[in-house]
């Protein structure tokens, strides 16, 4: 079993690091909020500033559904839309803070396969989001014997060859909205038949569609890593595929930082996972790519400056246009950002 040992993220001070090109401005397009009522501890905008005003220049950010905050009653297709409510709040809060990161767009959840009633569940999280409702995350995570999984998936085998859902999928980009998918390395293939199949829907691709390095793949992570090339370098074919670079200090990843006695330095995180971010590059180019900090999950592994240096690090010898577009113009573009 994948154990975190360190809950309340104290094990983090251990590392501190001078910040790296600190002015630089950047989107973090992806984090979570939740409150006590859904998890054992709080992340909310006090959190999330705490983490956001550590050292680097976050002027903007993205929540991204945690399955939080739901409503307790009412129509069940409907009851995702308390989580965007509850953002919402959130993000005008986030408006007033001075020198603050601010909440900027909101992905939030819908069963899209749930045809008839989906553009009722759309029309309701545009009007619960004061207009920062950007699109939909239904994640197509599912890995048959879980025991070893630290994150439980809740979606079923398949759901991306299933027609209706990828008719939904469809639908929200002839509706303007992005879909956000998170899977695991074995299902990239079947994400590539859903890109195929909704052609004019911007798709992000989570977390480089993760990598398993527990339970039985703990030992596979070379022959992993040989296929995932192929799968990253095949999906980036689909022009309508954009990729997050980050999530990969998740515990089931396997890397094994949550329960060390001291998190990685962003030189150690580099070492272990710069060749992902590099392929990914690689493959999508930077127009296509931007960091993300998956944060407060993958603060179970390294703290939110580290991680940020160590992307600031990663491309040092990269273009200032580049930069540019993996830090701030990629996320912007992507979730509309700019008015």
């Amino acid at each position: 079993m994948n154990k975190v040992v360190h809950e309340d993220h104290s094990w983090l001070e251990a590392v501190k690091e001078e910040i790296i090109d600190p002015e630089r401005p950047i989107i973090d397009p992806h984090h979570h909020l939740w409150s006590r009522r859904d998890r054992r501890q709080d992340y909310l905008l006090e959190q999330l500033w705490e983490d956001t005003s550590s050292g680097h220049n976050i002027v903007k950010t993205v929540f991204i559904e945690c399955h939080s905050n739901y409503r307790k009653d009412g129509p069940e297709h409907l009851r995702p839309v308390g989580e965007t409510e509850f953002v919402a709040e959130q993000a005008r809060a986030s408006r007033v803070g001075e020198g603050k990161a601010e909440i900027a767009g909101i992905v939030a959840f819908a069963d899209l396969r749930d045809l008839n009633r989906l553009d009722e569940v759309l029309e309701a999280h545009q009007e619960a989001a004061d207009g920062l409702f950007r699109g939909i995350r239904q994640a197509g995570a599912f890995e048959g014997e879980e025991d070893y999984l630290f994150i439980k998936p809740r979606q079923p085998a398949g759901l991306y060859l299933d027609r209706d859902f990828q008719r939904g999928v469809a639908q929200l980009g002839r509706l303007g909205f992005s879909y956000d998918t998170w899977h695991y390395h074995h299902q990239n293939r079947d994400f590539i038949k859903l890109a195929q199949a909704a052609p004019d829907t911007r798709i992000v691709l989570d977390h480089f569609g993760t990598p398993l390095g527990v339970g039985p793949y703990a030992q596979q992570r070379e022959e992993i890593f040989k296929q995932w090339k192929e799968d990253i370098a095949r999906i980036a074919r689909c022009e309508n595929v954009v990729a997050k670079l980050g999530g990969l200090a998740m515990p089931d990843n396997g890397f094994g930082w949550n329960l060390r006695e001291c998190p990685p330095s962003s030189d150690e995180f580099l070492d272990a996972q710069r060749r992902y971010y590099l392929h990914t590059i690689d493959c999508f180019g930077p127009e296509r790519c931007r960091f993300e900090s998956n944060c407060p999950v993958d603060k179970w592994s390294l703290s939110y400056h580290v991680v940020w240096n160590a992307f600031k690090k990663l491309v040092a010898d990269f273009s200032e246009a580049e930069k540019s577009q993996l830090f701030y113009g990629t996320a912007a573009r992507v979730y509309r950002l700019e008015s």
